[in-house]
């Protein structure tokens, strides 16, 4: 599943829901864009009895950039070990959308204190070695932070009955009042203090702010793992998938 050098992207959250309300909540495409940050739109397309799923995904960038692609996904809902697996391979053929083509999976592990609910995926970034670079430092960041906050936010909308909604004016309401406590700090320094003390201030109550725990009801991607407690392989369901019809023109090329 590795498409280059940068670490597979994973996280992990313990929710304490129940199993076949969690499926649910992750397979159903309207569910699953009300909590998801890394999309704004989830479609399935038509598909044969059987086959695997089609779907259609987007992310709105800016008011006026919206990033689309299409992937296939499978999933098995009954194992014999009890667990539950989905896997999916995305293309975006969009020139400006840095993710080119990638795959990953789900996994639903019941246990006495609830689901573990984990993802591990990767993809292959374009635009060569100034993409790459992009991707290390930028973007599989980005993904990684979007993808736990996400599953935080879920867990709280299932376990506590926060929407989604409710869950992201939270996680803005907090970030604003952390802000603004760190501005005030600075002010409170007093232009007799100098400038230099007051830059000081405010740092150090930026700096205090992001320890801090957020609040319970806010969504945080801290409260996930995001280092497989022990080396993990992708589900051979995977394997049964094949990319897209309608890949990247430059699916072929090698990553940089």
């Amino acid at each position: 599943m590795s498409y280059g050098s940068p670490p597979s992207l994973y996280v992990e959250a313990l929710i304490r829901a129940d199993l076949d309300t969690l499926w649910e909540s992750t397979q159903e495409p309207a569910s699953h864009q009300r909590w998801d940050l890394r999309f704004t739109e989830i479609d399935y397309l038509p598909a044969e009895p059987g086959a695997p799923q089609r779907f259609r995904y987007a992310t709105r960038v800016l008011p006026f950039l919206t990033i689309a692609g299409t992937g296939v996904s499978a999933g098995e809902k009954r194992r014999p070990d009890g667990t539950r697996t989905s896997a999916l391979r995305f293309a975006s053929p969009h020139p400006l959308s840095l993710l080119a083509e990638g795959s990953g999976y789900w996994r639903y592990v019941p246990t006495g204190e609830g689901v573990r609910f984990l993802t591990g995926y990767d993809y292959r970034p374009r635009w060569g070695r100034a993409g790459a670079l992009a991707d290390r430092f930028a973007l599989r960041p980005l993904m990684g932070w979007a993808t736990a906050w996400s599953f935080d936010r879920l867990r709280l909308c299932l376990e506590r009955g926060i929407s989604p909604r409710r869950g992201l004016a939270h996680g803005i309401g907090e970030v604003a009042v952390r802000a603004l406590v760190a501005v005030a700090a600075g002010l409170l320094a007093g232009p007799a203090a100098g400038t230099v003390l007051a830059l000081t201030a405010a740092l150090a109550a930026a700096v205090l702010m992001c320890v801090v725990p957020p609040l319970p009801t806010t969504p945080a991607a801290r409260r996930c793992l995001r280092t497989p407690p022990a080396p993990v392989r992708a589900p051979r369901l995977l394997d049964r998938l094949t990319a897209p019809a309608d890949r990247p023109a430059d699916s072929e090329e090698q990553p940089a």
